[in-house]
């Protein structure tokens, strides 16, 4: 909405102050102060009662005025507290992968392959990205039904956007290694003229005018789009409003969310790539459960707009894929500053980095290192294969903050972001109904005091300043993605991640390895994080019978 529109909305302002509202008596002061945990005597209290109604009469006002879910706040997060030394600047070119290899023959083996090898394979003219299109195509039609994994198909962009990366080709043009890759997108990001659902019923017929950011900037680099991927409800969860999406490994579970689809159709060959975010575990969650690799870049890298916003200082967005290679050839594309997004940057990222592996510094989380858990997936070998790169390793112990409490920020970011639907009561659309669900989270925060979520943001400083102090001792730190409390600290910091699969449990519970990094170091982790997978098979194994 531009001035103008405002402007026109004035009048409405106006009369919501004259809007006929209970008053509040002493008896509703000194329930709403007991909810702050505060008491205050009856002649403090008389004091603030006319103040107080006149607040509720405000609110009113700023509830007349329309603000959509992509009015961002004027407040911008800016994570690099303690700038840290940056990586070298290198000229930021697509770098398509080595020689060619044979041609896959087997239509699993096309469809289970890496974004390298296929780009290896497209550049070679040994595939088409056409017959690619119509393969992942082909496959979305046919196993969808068993994963729920899928929106909204795309099809006649798709075939539109193929024919012309093989026509670029054939002219000798290559945009580089996503030249003609077929993905899919988290249904969160903004399609022109598709519907972008954001996983909820009140929204599931919204089509938006214009490209996210990140859907035009893979257009850009030859990627081909097939479908729109499944979201939980607003960014929770694998359950939308068509289901509950289901992990490839094991169709008795979801798949983990809120990138539900995005993990799943990677995981089951469905795609070449796909497009997830996270805000506190969105990624990371359902790329372990669906054992493929993601990449949670830090806070700022890669521009949100048309993205649903849920957490302005905490909303980012990354790639899913079978290979760390893969994650650092697609982030190539992604990265960058935008004007449509305050909080983007420019910084450099040399991929491939030429870092020399024994020269790092790599912590460890100790603790996490020496649990029953530990011994049950074998985290030992991990530290045996990074001590044979030649790294140094130290262990480490992540600070100590109230993390419940910090979560103050995300429940009232959230709420702000749909506080009409709550007022509308259109979150009664919502498929979850629990406590453990946005409607009730939504209901709660309104109870939060403004000084509440101020003074946890301090707190968040103070963090922020802890582990900037910390990661002056290492270059990077390792440990389990779901264990412990670096998942919820890195999220508030705005740190970057690469998560990979470990094999399963003793439980057959699938199990995977964060590498975090210093902000804006992405280059390192990958580095480090492909290493140690080309060191191992399980990024190789994939789900059968698909």
């Amino acid at each position: 909405m531009g001035p103008a529109e405002i402007a026109d909305k004035l009048p409405v302002l106006n009369e919501a102050l004259n809007m006929n509202t209970s008053p509040l008596t002493d008896e509703i002061l000194v329930s709403a102060t007991a909810i702050a945990g505060l008491t205050f005597t009856p002649e403090e209290r008389a004091l603030m009662l006319k103040g107080v109604q006149e607040r509720v009469d405000v609110y009113e006002q700023l509830r007349a005025l329309p603000l959509s879910n992509e009015v961002p706040l004027a407040l911008i997060f800016q994570p690099d507290i303690r700038p840290m030394p940056q990586p070298v600047a290198v000229a930021d070119v697509p770098r398509v992968p080595a020689a060619p290899i044979q041609k896959l023959a087997d239509q699993d083996d096309l469809a289970f392959a890496s974004v390298a090898v296929l780009s290896q394979l497209i550049k070679a003219r040994q595939v088409s990205s056409v017959e690619l299109t119509d393969l992942y195509l082909d496959r979305l039609q046919r196993f969808d039904p068993q994963f729920t994994c899928v929106v909204t198909m795309t099809e006649e962009l798709a075939r539109s956007q193929a024919k012309a990366a093989d026509a670029e080709l054939a002219a000798g043009t290559c945009r580089g290694p996503l030249h003609g890759i077929p993905w899919g997108a988290k249904d969160l990001l903004a399609t022109k003229g598709i519907r972008t659902t954001w996983g909820a019923a009140p929204y599931k017929e919204q089509i938006p005018a214009t490209n996210a950011a990140v859907v035009d900037r893979l257009e850009a680099a030859g990627a081909v789009l097939l479908a729109k991927l499944t979201v939980g409800e607003l960014a929770w969860d694998d359950i939308w409003f068509g289901g509950q999406t289901k992990n490839p490994w094991n169709l008795q579970e979801g798949s983990s969310g809120s990138s539900a689809g995005s993990g799943a159709a990677t995981a089951a060959g469905l795609v070449g790539f796909a497009i997830g975010t996270e805000t506190l575990g969105s990624i990371v969650s359902p790329a372990t459960r669906c054992r493929v690799s993601g990449l949670r870049p830090t806070f700022g890298r890669v521009s949100r707009y048309g993205a649903m916003a849920l957490s302005w200082s905490m909303d980012k967005i990354g790639p899913m894929a079978r290979t760390v290679e893969d994650l650092g050839l697609i982030f190539q594309a992604l990265h960058g500053s935008d004007s449509r997004d305050l909080t983007t940057v420019d910084r450099p990222f040399p991929w491939p980095p030429a870092l020399d592996m024994s020269a790092l510094c790599i912590g460890y989380l100790e603790e996490d290192f020496v649990s029953e858990d530990a011994k049950d997936l074998a985290y030992d070998d991990i530290l045996k294969v990074l001590r044979g790169f030649g790294a140094t390793l130290v262990p480490l112990k992540l600070p100590d903050y109230p993390l419940d409490a910090l979560q103050t920020i995300l429940y009232a970011e959230g709420a702000a972001a749909f506080d009409e639907l709550t007022r509308s009561n259109q979150d009664d659309l919502l498929v979850r109904q629990t406590e453990d669900a946005w409607p009730t989270s939504f209901r709660k925060a309104r109870l939060i005091p403004a000084v509440e979520y101020i003074q946890a943001n301090r707190v968040r400083t103070l963090l922020m300043q802890s582990m900037a102090e910390l990661m002056t001792n290492v270059d990077l730190y390792v440990g389990p993605s779901l264990v412990g409390p670096s998942l919820v600290i890195t999220n508030f910091t705005g740190q970057p991640a690469v998560v990979i699969p470990h094999g399963v449990d003793s439980e057959g519970s699938s199990a995977s390895i964060t590498f975090t990094g210093r902000l804006y170091d992405e280059a390192t982790i990958l580095q480090v994080a492909q290493a140690y997978q080309e060191a191992t098979d399980f990024h190789r194994q994939h789900p059968t019978g698909f």
